[in-house]
This record gives structure tokens, C-alpha cells and sequence, in this order.
């Protein structure tokens, strides 16, 4: 497993082979990570910081394999999106304020180790989860500079999980976990041609992820394909789906898409007509007044959630208030934008924060509702996942861009994107949602990424 020209790593269950049969070891594993890292990341800035107690769990890993003791994942080099806490190593969430490391693994880090997975290191991430400033610029954060698409430099890597997924896309690690509240994970994964899966709310723990809304985050899956992707979440937990058959999927070209993403989608949905998969045209309704409800329940629901997770970290400001101000005399956080959201969330009142219970309760209640009724007896929902990125100009403000990540946020439901092709050099995605399992959720998207075809390869 020395090979590091190509980004492009086995499958999960042939390296879990290999490592079986002895043909390479956890070990050669790690090094091709680290070599590939070395390699490109100097050209992307999607690492924050390496485990240097990577190599003694590899050597563990491939003691089980000669032992016959080996874990679900055992061996296999995992890479952790930098606002997941690892013991001991650094956790930043992007910022400048959070240079001491948390001293215990988060929930779904003791997950992955108890698996057997070699936790190789962080990566970057938009800062606080792009929910600092209205003209956050995404992959943008105080620790690591800005993030760059390895399909076109100068472009957007999106995020807020743009180190994970510019990571795996580059062949650094074969698995990386994201975060999303609304798109961080699946937005990220399309415009650099991976597979990201967030999973139903909960399937995946969230205690010691750096929070937005403890309604709305989820822990997910980056990887280079659907199959991968699954086995990972099955060795964490998630229960196994039959095989499915005679597919009947809906399409939704979501709201103002861009016309070339629509035109690739046009022609993906006639692949998998030919493929034997009816598609039929549903659509989800817009309710301006209920989402910008759920807007005022995610401002209402960060401070205190940010709060209690501050009380866990050491050499931290403690308060909103508190970050606010260090971000305020720190030259490199305010040298970009502003923070306008951590302003506006800590002047939400404890009245405004009460209704903001009943607008959270709303907004799922409309959006399972919107997306129970575009199912119908469908097996899922298919939908461009997002426009494709755009350049990266700090000078001016950020641009509008679409995507579909919405629904499946405030329902708390499964969203999976494929790669579909490219408009240019950019790579897009696909999405699939719907059903109420994850398992059900990504067994339809691994029939239809196989219609789409292999992700595309980027040059670095």
C-alpha cells in the first residue's frame, strides 16, 4: 500500500481483505495516509493535525489480525472533521479560541476506536460551523487559511465538513466523518465528487461534536462510495437493509437549481430510466414563514448548546459573550468578516428562546410532512444536491448558491449524495432521501450511484 499517486483507495472490504490475509498491514495503511497528506495538502489545507498516537493503534490493529481478535474497523485510517472532540488533540471548530485540546473523545470517537479504527487526524472545517457571520466564507478558518477545491483552485470547497471531504476526495483517508445541521455534510461532499451520508438524527451520537442546535446536528460519513459509507455506519451501530429491487424513485429538481446542474440531472434521470428505475416528477413546497421560524430556533437553540459544551473544554472563554469579545481583539478572526450571528444569538431573549420551541416543533412537523407526501409509496427522493462551487473572493460577498439539504435537515431524516458528473471541471451531486431508516436510505443511493457511474478524480 505504498502507491500514493492516485487518490482513488480499495474498497473497505477489500483493504479489511488484505489486512485479514496479511498482504499489507494497518501500519503501511497509516503510511500511505501520512505520505498522500504530505503529498497535497500543502496545495489544499484540508489538515489541521495528525494523532501522533496513530501509529501505536495501527501496530494494535495488526496485532488483532494476527491474534484473530480483529474489530469491525480494525485498521482501517479514519480522519475526524476538527469541531469532533479527540482527547488530547487539537478541537478547534476553525477558531483561534479553542487552543486547548478537550480532554475526552467525543461519543462517536469512543465508537470508532472501539471498532478498531486508526484515528489519523482533523480536519478543516468553515469556522463554528458557518455559523459565525452572515459573509463567512466557506473552508475559511482562523487556524488553517482557506480550504481549496482540488478540482479547481480558487473555487469553493464548501462546508462547513470542506476539510473531510476535500480529504477523502484527495485520497488522504479512505473514510473521514463530517457534521451537518443543514448541508455541511452533503453540500461539501458533491462539489468535491465524494459520497457524504448524514444519517437520520440520532443514529450517530452527538455528545462532544462543538454544537449549533442539538435539534438539527448529526454526525455522518464521507467516502468514496455508497458501499463504504454503509459499512462504516453498520460497524457504528446501524442496522443491515435488504438488497432492493424493482426501484420506484421520485424526482425533485429543487427550487431556482442552477440550469447546468439541471441539465446534468436531466440526463442522469435518464439513465436511470434506462437502467430499469421509474422516475416520476414530484415537488416540496416553499413556506417562507415557517423556515424563517426555524431560522429564529437555531439562533434561539446555539447559545445555550455552545454554552454547555464551553463548560467541557478547558482554557476556553465560557461564554458567547466572552467569544465575542476574543474574536473582537484577535487581527486574524476579524480580518475577514464579521459575527454577526454570534451578536444576534446572544441577544436572544429567554422569551424569544421559549417560543422558539414551538417553531422548531413547526418546522419538522412541515417539513415530514412535505417530504412524507412528495414519498408517497416511493422508494425515495432524488434531487441535485447543490449548485456547483464558485470562486472564492474575500472582497466581495458570498453568492447565492442552491441546494437541497433543507427538508431533510428539520426533518431529521437521512440525506445521501452521489456524485453525477460535472458541469466543467466541477463535480456535482445527486441526492437521495426519503425513507425513515438510513439503511433504507442508502441502499436506494447505491443502486443509483451505480447508474451515475465512478466519482470523478481530481488532479492533485
Amino acid at each position: 500500500m505504498t502507491d500514493v499517486l492516485t487518490p482513488v483507495w480499495p474498497s473497505l472490504p477489500v483493504l479489511r481483505d488484505g489486512l485479514a490475509r496479511g498482504s499489507f498491514l494497518a501500519v503501511d495503511l497509516l503510511a500511505r495516509c501520512h505520505e498522500r497528506i504530505a503529498a497535497v495538502d500543502p496545495a489544499v489545507k484540508a489538515i489541521v493535525a495528525l494523532d501522533p498516537g496513530a501509529a501505536a493503534c495501527a501496530r494494535d490493529s495488526d496485532r488483532r489480525f494476527a491474534t484473530g481478535t480483529a474489530r469491525p474497523l480494525e485498521g482501517i485510517p479514519v480522519l475526524v472533521k476538527d469541531n469532533i472532540d479527540t482527547a488530547g488533540l487539537a478541537t478547534t471548530a476553525g477558531s483561534r479560541l479553542l487552543p486547548v485540546p478537550p480532554v475526552r473523545d467525543a461519543d462517536v470517537v469512543a465508537l470508532l476506536r472501539a471498532a478498531g479504527a486508526v484515528i489519523v487526524g482533523k480536519t478543516a472545517m468553515t469556522e463554528w460551523g458557518n455559523f459565525r457571520s452572515t459573509a463567512a466564507i466557506e473552508g475559511w478558518s482562523g487556524v488553517t487559511g482557506q480550504t481549496a477545491n482540488p478540482f479547481a483552485p480558487g473555487h469553493s470547497p464548501w462546508g462547513s465538513s470542506s476539510g473531510s471531504s476535500v480529504a477523502v476526495a484527495t485520497g488522504m483517508a479512505p473514510v473521514a466523518l463530517g457534521t451537518e445541521t443543514d448541508g455541511s455534510i452533503v453540500c461539501p461532499a458533491a462539489v468535491n465528487g465524494v459520497v457524504g451520508v448524514k444519517p437520520s438524527r440520532g443514529l450517530l451520537p452527538s455528545r462532544g461534536v462543538v454544537p449549533i442546535s442539538p435539534e438539527l446536528d448529526t454526525v455522518g460519513v464521507l467516502c468514496g462510495s455508497v458501499a463504504d459509507a454503509a459499512h462504516v455506519l453498520a460497524a457504528l451501530g446501524m442496522p443491515s437493509a435488504p438488497p432492493v429491487t424493482g426501484l420506484r424513485v421520485g424526482y425533485w429538481p429543487g427550487r431556482r437549481m442552477d440550469a447546468e446542474v439541471l441539465a446534468v440531472a436531466d440526463r442522469v434521470v435518464a439513465d436511470l430510466g434506462a437502467a430499469g428505475i421509474t422516475v416520476v416528477p414530484v415537488d416540496l413546497s416553499f413556506d417562507g414563514p415557517v423556515l424563517v421560524g426555524a431560522l429564529d430556533a437555531l439562533v434561539a437553540e446555539f447559545r445555550p448548546a455552545l454554552e454547555d459544551y464551553l463548560a467541557t473544554r478547558p482554557g476556553a472563554p465560557q461564554t458567547l459573550d466572552a467569544l465575542i469579545a476574543a474574536n473582537r481583539a484577535d487581527p486574524v478572526e476579524s480580518a475577514l468578516f464579521g459575527q454577526e450571528l454570534f451578536e444576534l444569538a446572544a441577544a436572544v431573549t429567554d422569551d424569544a428562546r421559549a417560543d422558539a420551541v414551538a417553531k422548531r416543533a413547526t418546522a419538522r412537523a412541515w417539513a415530514q410532512a412535505e417530504v412524507t407526501a412528495a414519498l408517497g409509496d416511493l422508494d425515495a427522493i432524488v434531487a441535485p444536491t447543490s449548485s456547483p462551487a464558485w470562486p472564492v473572493d474575500p472582497s466581495v460577498p458570498p453568492p447565492i448558491v442552491r441546494s437541497t439539504s433543507t427538508y431533510t435537515a428539520l426533518a431529521g431524516l437521512a440525506h445521501v449524495t452521489v456524485p453525477m458528473g460535472s458541469v466543467g471541471p466541477l463535480p456535482v451531486g445527486l441526492s437521495v432521501f426519503g425513507p425513515a431508516a438510513t439503511e433504507t436510505t442508502l441502499a436506494v443511493a447505491e443502486a443509483v450511484a451505480t447508474v451515475c457511474g465512478p466519482r470523478p478524480v481530481p488532479l492533485v
